[in-house]
């Protein structure tokens, strides 16, 4: 059973009220459909469901070394990094892993440059027993670089000559500086396509390693994508997922003023999935347009129900200016029945004999209800489960969605300018030689007044 999408919500006039993308506007969008997929037909992230080549690679390794190790380290940031945490809260399912030590390794994200993170990995790991994932497509990526020089001396300090075994590389086929070390040393390598952009690459080597190191279905994950890539190619308008959901959210943003889009898992499962979904979001479509102001939405996590007690007050009686994707889960494998009350208790039967799953999909129905009510434009992605199919076909949707998106905001969806400028003034205050300008533009900044400093 495929995903569903179901957008009635986001249409003005729809039983949320006047609040939505005028129904017009979408049909009048549906002309230039054609000339949008064919824009974005040929990018990178759409070969890979079909790329045998590079899944057969990862699986080749991993059967070579299953049962060998008790971690998998990967070291990484933002793309490198979000998408194997996502697919790892949705397929691993550690807390109710039946399988033995080292049947499945126990994973270690190392986002981040924070020294508590960094420390706390590298005295909870026994080297001897781990394997190192590095991942850089540019190989200079200052935080993963950072990372990797330390824990290349403590794997080095441990394993002497053997340490070669326990260090696997996934960066660009021939430019940056990781390719040439790792082919020096004899390092295992993967490669991240050219045509495929960091927070593009989870169906990548950089997704797939991990992933079959931890036992996940590889193959249902990719058939999902294919699916997934089917259903976002349709020349059909009507019925593809993937422009459906970008023109919708495109016109609500630049024509009613509600540009904050929240994403409402209702599976824990999920809560990691929307984490990826903010970068891939944020990072793809928040540019300068043609006439040089800023556009794009703003992507943000709500999680049900937790959040429904911390965010739903403001979502229902607040400012008009957010859409609700809700994403609901058909089926719960690991359900768990609720018992009946004891004695004295008795207010608490309604309760009884009822599961989790069904108590989680109520919350989940009346959230929805109550929003719609309010007048805030609401449409919801179900999920027949939460398998590596339904994750994979997701996955296709968001990637193609975004890059639709692109086409609707007249921007390039496939860079980040923003983001360099802070890359280049850190290499310089890290004393990167060539980068000396940077570092001098940020010293010489004013950017504190102790009159405004507490």
């Amino acid at each position: 059973m495929p995903l569903t999408f179901d957008y009635t919500c986001l249409l003005r006039g729809g039983p949320q009220g006047e609040q939505g993308a005028a129904p017009a506007d979408l049909e009048a969008a549906e002309g230039c459909h054609a000339e949008r997929l064919a824009a974005i037909g040929d990018k990178g992230f759409l070969k890979l469901p079909g790329d045998r080549e590079a899944l057969d690679g990862v699986l080749e390794y991993t059967s070579e070394r299953k049962g060998r190790f008790e971690n998998v380290v990967v070291l990484g940031i933002g793309g490198s990094a979000l998408g194997t945490l996502a697919l790892h809260a949705a397929l691993s399912r550690p807390l109710s892993s039946p399988l033995p030590a080292f049947a499945r390794p126990k994973l270690y994200v190392v986002d981040n440059v924070d020294p508590v993170l960094v420390g706390g990995v590298l005295r909870a790991v026994n080297p001897a027993t781990t394997l190192f994932n590095v991942i850089s497509k540019s190989g200079s990526t200052a935080e993963t670089m950072s990372q990797f020089l330390l824990f290349l001396q403590a794997i080095k300090a441990v394993l002497g000559d053997t340490w070669r075994e326990h260090v696997v590389v996934t960066t660009d086929a021939s430019k940056g500086l990781l390719r040439p070390f790792a082919e020096a040393e004899g390092l295992a390598t993967f490669t991240i396509p050219d045509d495929v952009g960091g927070r593009f690459s989870v169906l990548t080597p950089v997704g797939l390693l991990p992933g079959a190191l931890l036992g996940w279905d590889l193959e249902e994950l990719m058939a999902g994508a294919a699916v997934g890539r089917e259903r976002c190619l349709d020349a059909d308008f009507t019925r593809n997922p993937a422009a459906l959901m970008a023109t919708t959210h495109h016109l609500l943003d630049t024509q009613c003023g509600i540009g904050t889009q929240v994403r409402f898992p209702y599976a824990h499962q999920l809560r990691w999935i929307v984490d990826w979904d903010i970068q891939l979001v944020a990072e793809s479509l928040g540019k300068r347009g043609a006439s040089g102001v800023g556009v794009g939405p703003l992507p943000h996590k709500a999680v049900g129900a937790t959040d429904q007690h911390s965010q739903v007050q403001l979502f229902v009686e607040g400012p008009a200016d957010k859409s609700y994707t809700f994403m609901r889960v058909l089926h719960h494998p690991d359900d768990v029945v609720i018992p009946d009350p004891p004695a004295g208790m008795e207010g608490l039967g309604y309760l009884g004999g009822k599961t989790f799953g069904q108590l989680l999909d109520a919350e989940c129905r009346a959230t929805y209800m109550a929003l719609v009510d309010a007048g805030r434009p609401c449409s919801m992605i179900t999920f027949p489960n939460v398998s590596a199919a339904s994750v994979g076909e997701y996955l296709m949707w968001m990637m193609t969605s975004t890059a639709y998106a692109g086409e609707l905001y007249g921007i390039d969806a496939f860079n980040q300018p923003g983001v360099e400028a802070g890359k280049l003034a850190t290499y310089g205050l890290m004393g990167r030689e060539g980068f000396e300008a940077d570092a001098e533009r940020v010293r010489s900044r004013r950017l504190t007044d102790p009159r405004s400093t507490v």
